[in-house]
Order: C-alpha cells, then structure tokens, then sequence
C-alpha cells in the first residue's frame, strides 16, 4: 500500500468515527469500483433511485452501472424541458435510495454542499428514505469555513465554465466573487451537522480524486 493509500484510509477512519458520532454511517472504499459495489449492495433491486447534478458520480462510472441494474430510475436526463425536469425533482423527494456527492467533508463528520437550484441539498436534507453520498478524498477539509473556501474557489468555478455559464465573475477569472449573478450556482448553502433519521444518510469515501 502506498503511503497515499494509507493516509487516506487512516483519515477516512477518524471521519467515519466522527460521523457515526453524528448519526450518520460511513464506508472507505480504496478505488471508485469498490465504492459502485458497494453503493449498489446497499440498494435492493426494484428500488426507485434518483441523483443529483454530479462529477464525482459521473466519473467514477456510477450511473452507468446503475443503468445495467433492475432499479426504477428517476433520471432527469430523460427530461424534455424545464417543466418535465421540475416534476423529475419532485419525484425524487420520494425516491427509496437519493445518491449524491459532497462538495466538502469535514474531518469532524459535516457534509458541505453549496447548490444553484438547491434540488439536490434538499433532497440531502428531506425527503428520500435513503441517501448515500459518495465523494472523493480530495473533498476532505479541515473546518466549516476552509469547506465553503474550497467550494467557492476549487469546485464551483469550473462547473461554471463546464455548464456555461458565462455571466458569473469566477467563469472569467477562476475565483469566487461572491457574485449575486443571476447565473450564480452559489445560491445555497447547507452544513449537514446531524441525521435526524439514524443512517437515513450513508458516506462512502473513496481513497480517489473525485469531482471537483
């Protein structure tokens, strides 16, 4: 095992310590494979599944792979318009399994997430029975505030150039300016400190670089 490899695992213990502490379960996957086997060990077949805007779940190949499972998706890529999206969002709120990233975790168990529309941290927050969060080590952050610093200036500006949105300041010059853009992706932000509902929320950190 490489020294990286064995950092990562040595960290992701203490998180997952720490978010059992708050009433969250956590996993460590060492590669992107292992966490879609057990992402989907955890899901029983026939179950309707939803997912929110994500690089890290894209990447790792985990729509894919559900795509080649007996699940009923709530997939809003198959929308044709803004209206057939809204009711796509909406039923997901009553999905059995919601998957997702972070945008940040803390090594004292909080889940980060800053959003545009704000569908995704709200089915995080409410609604779903199941959510399952799958991020990367590179999420990993210290505080609260270096989380949102990390959002801010790491994640959100290149998901800005990716989605075009070319009237928000950090497409232009790689950093946040706090900007009240109507473009902004930056519109909420929420600190998951607790499950109310014991393990309702499953952290599978994976020993990669996910995402942004």
């Amino acid at each position: 095992m490489s020294a990286k490899k064995e950092f990562y695992q040595k960290q992701a213990t203490t998180i997952i310590n720490n978010l059992e502490k708050r009433n969250m379960s956590g996993y460590y996957c060492s590669t992107s494979t292992e966490a879609i086997a057990l992402a989907i060990s955890m899901m029983e077949q026939g179950s309707s599944i939803s997912w929110g805007g994500s690089m890290t779940l894209s990447d790792m190949g985990m729509l894919s792979a559900l795509e080649k499972e007996p699940y009923v998706l709530i997939d809003r890529r198959t929308a044709s318009s803004p209206e057939a999206v809204r009711e796509v969002y909406l039923k997901a709120f009553n999905a059995d399994y919601y998957l997702t990233s972070a945008n940040a975790i803390t090594i004292d168990g909080e889940l980060i997430n800053i959003d545009g529309t704000g569908n995704r941290v709200a089915a995080l927050i409410y609604g779903p029975k199941n959510v399952i969060v799958v991020a990367g080590m590179n999420k990993v952050v210290t505080d609260q505030q270096s989380g949102i610093e990390r959002v801010r200036n790491i994640a959100s500006p290149p998901n800005t150039i990716r989605i075009g949105h070319t009237q928000t300041p950090c497409y232009s010059t790689g950093i946040c300016h706090d900007c009240k853009s109507p473009e902004c992706i930056c519109c909420q932000i929420v600190v998951t400190r607790f499950g109310k509902t014991k393990d309702r929320i499953k952290v599978i950190l994976v020993g990669e670089s996910l995402g942004y």
